[in-house]
């Protein structure tokens, strides 16, 4: 049998698609029965590198997701709507759905999945996170057997290439980003990556899979990397870290029922495996009983990459219709926790700071920061006094474990110090 597959947009990912599904020779002989029925485009005079029948594509979106011959829609528009709508309107109609859409799953997750269930369509998104590297499928069945206590991941290309290349050329953010943007590395509107948003998307839904509970994406910390600076990337070599914008999704060590789930750039040790992920790769990080770690790696986003995941989420969906129940859901491929998980206000969080601070060269310093910190039980690793900026002395220090609370109101007193002229760069440490 042929499934037929409406494909909902034919910009890059959607190119790429067709490519896999127009020629099937030398993969999972599945592919072969996959059909390109029908292809949502918004002009059908743009010029396009995949050569399809001129009359299957139509600008007719809906109609796609309404028709009866179509047993699978692949949405790759990208964008809130009407991709949403598009996505419901298609599970009404009972199709199953493949999508690499990872704003509108962590955004609308919950609507998405309980109309699938009530449909008892699937709704697969492995494209939607880490781009061809396999995630989602992993965490759903071959960890699944595992208490996974952390989801650790760099999952947004365009910062980690920024942050590569300010460690390499020592070079500050802004320089390097409009770099970034002139290559097509970084977008014309960088917010969404630089900011911290984009990866915030992927470890709410990292966190749902890994954890077995929604996520409400507001919960989600997001602090992004314009704030780092050359000086932060030379301290942390110095000190044997890397600078790397981290997607973090843990189980608190006092709460097991509660997760720290948040984005920010962090301190990464040189030794980690992650500190050694570069450019625009991806990588997720995985702790858990009885495993132990395990790291997924790879191009995060692309034509060919996002393609593979893209079509490995229909041969999935192909094989499961091929051979079972079509009434019941497949329980490795379904979505079934309903409950939310509960979410630790960053103030509990237990980490390791790195500050720098612009102080007066003045006798006295160090000792008065150090008793701000100690009355707030922050326990200093080491202090450096590493220079000067300006007519200001630059002071970095290190922390041990401490609630951020504790370090914030420990930070809060320093402010008011007539030594300290600012707060220069304030990072966690992995």
């Amino acid at each position: 049998m042929a499934f037929k597959i409406g494909l909902l947009g034919l910009g890059t990912v959607g190119t790429g698609t067709a490519e896999i599904l127009l020629s099937p020779e030398g993969r999972h002989p599945l592919v072969q029965e996959l059909e390109i029925y029908r292809v949502g485009v918004r002009s059908l005079d743009k010029p396009r590198t995949v050569q399809l029948p001129p009359d299957i594509l139509t600008t007719d979106i809906e109609a796609i997701v309404t028709d009866p011959e179509v047993d699978i829609v692949v949405e790759v528009l990208g964008g809130l709507e009407p991709a949403r709508s598009l996505i419901l309107k298609a599970i009404s109609h009972g199709k199953h759905v493949v999508t690499a859409n990872k704003a509108v799953i962590s955004r609308f997750g919950d609507e998405i999945f309980t109309a699938a269930n009530s449909s008892g369509v699937y709704v697969m998104l492995e494209a939607a996170v880490g781009g061809g590297i396999p995630v989602i499928q992993p965490l759903k069945q071959a960890l699944g057997v595992n208490r996974i206590q952390a989801v650790t991941g760099i999952v947004n290309g365009t910062t980690n290439y920024i942050l590569t290349r300010m460690r390499d050329e020592g070079a500050d953010f802004g320089e390097v980003l409009a770099d970034a943007q002139k290559l097509g590395y970084a977008e014309a509107d960088p917010t969404a990556d630089v900011d911290g948003l984009d990866a915030a998307d992927k470890i709410a839904i990292l966190a749902s899979l890994a954890f077995g509970g929604r996520i409400k994406l507001e919960d989600v910390y997001c602090e992004g990397i314009s704030g780092v600076g050359a000086a932060d990337i030379a301290y942390a070599e110095k000190l044997g870290f890397a600078i790397k914008l981290l997607a973090i999704a843990k189980k608190v060590d006092s709460d097991k029922e509660k997760l720290s789930v948040r984005v920010h750039p962090t301190l990464v040790p040189k030794i980690h495996p992650l500190a050694s992920v570069s450019g625009v790769y991806n990588a997720i990080f995985v702790e858990g009983e009885p495993i132990g770690q395990v790291m997924f790696y790879g191009r995060g986003a692309g034509a060919g990459p996002t393609a593979s995941a893209v079509v490995s989420d229909i041969i999935n969906i192909a094989a499961v219709l091929k051979t079972r129940d079509a009434s019941k859901l497949h329980p490795l491929l379904s979505c079934s926790h309903q409950h939310y998980c509960q979410i630790a206000p960053m103030e509990e969080l237990v980490t390791r700071f790195y500050a720098r601070f612009l102080t007066k060269d003045s006798p006295g310093v160090i000792g008065k920061l150090g008793t701000c910190f100690g009355d707030r039980g922050v326990s200093l690793e080491s202090v450096v006094q590493t220079g000067f900026q300006n007519e200001f002395a630059e002071i970095v220090v290190v922390t041990h474990d401490v609630r951020e609370g504790n370090f914030r109101q420990a930070l809060d007193e320093i402010r008011t110090l007539d030594a300290v002229d600012s707060i220069a760069s304030l990072l966690r440490v992995l």
